[in-house]
């Protein structure tokens, strides 16, 4: 029951820079008590992972059995590690190929609740409809197609719209609770957080952060990456999801197996959040760790 969260932390990256908070009036909205408390994160691609790390610490301290974690809402990358323009197109091919199959397969049916509005049309007629889907899956994608398209940044650049995550909207949420307590409550365990690391690289190198934090975790939870089955890393872009492959040299087939933010979009705030979402149920899918 809504009422027996001790807190909900909510990544998102771009919080207007004053009044409510958002995530708030969204807590009200959905009928959850006000006296739940709330607060935000912001660590830009990874909020919503940073969400699941606060959460999980108020847990351990003991300042509560259960709570939830939310999420809302590259060139220098290839030219200084030699991420060749082939090589970026082949990496966004295959994540678009990856989500193509996991969606007809109906792979993603577990983690999505679907969502109705109201949109306008080109002549401003108003009609309802419901989302029970990603919409960014290109299932027609081609390297030939991707080859022909212009570099984003700069003219003799390599990363395209193609090889890039697109920009679009979405939120997650994921119930973190102490195991005697999800006992209790009868609740379905899907993981265990065993542990998290956290750390900084160069800021004017996008996106490569995984390639550090990773080994750091492993570390932690006393695994190597053979122990591991599958790996969730964000494609923001393609130079830089590959670049963390290949650093950390991970078997591809062991990477992003349902495509990324490539195919399924990226909003910022959501995407660590929606990661874990996608991993956990992948997991149970294939009976993996």
């Amino acid at each position: 029951r809504p009422e027996q969260l001790g807190d909900i932390c909510v990544g998102n990256v771009l919080q207007p820079g004053a009044g409510a908070i958002m995530a708030r009036i969204a807590q009200f909205l959905s009928d959850i008590p006000e006296t739940v408390p709330l607060s935000t994160v912001n660590r830009q691609c990874s909020s919503g992972l940073q969400a699941v790390a606060s959460i999980a610490g108020g847990i351990r301290n003991g300042s509560y059995d259960i709570g939830m974690a939310c999420g809302i809402t590259s060139e220098n990358v290839a030219e200084r590690f030699g991420i060749s323009r082939e090589k970026q197109d082949t990496f966004a091919l295959a994540s678009q190929q990856k989500a193509a199959r996991a969606q007809s397969k109906g792979c993603f049916q577990a983690e999505i609740v679907p969502v109705t509005t109201t949109v306008h049309d080109d002549k401003g007629t108003k009609r309802s409809i419901t989302v029970t889907q990603d919409e960014g899956i290109r299932p027609s994608t081609t390297i030939e197609g991707l080859a022909k398209l212009k570099p984003a940044f700069k003219k003799d650049g390599s990363t395209t719209a193609g090889n890039s995550s697109q920009v679009s909207d979405g939120a997650a949420a994921i119930l973190l609770a102490r195991r005697s307590k999800a006992e209790e409550l009868g609740l379905p365990i899907l993981g265990v957080l065993r542990s998290y690391a956290v750390v900084g690289v160069p800021p004017d190198i996008m996106g490569i952060g995984p390639a550090y934090a990773i080994p750091v975790a492993l570390q932690k939870a006393g695994l190597t990456v053979s122990d591991v089955d599958i790996f969730e890393i964000n494609e923001a872009f393609a130079s830089q999801a590959a670049y963390c492959v290949e650093k950390l040299r991970l078997p591809p087939e062991k990477v992003n197996p349902l495509g990324g933010a490539v195919a399924l979009g990226h909003p910022l705030g959501c995407t660590g959040a929606r990661q874990v979402i996608t991993l956990l149920n992948e997991l149970k899918r294939r009976g993996k760790r």
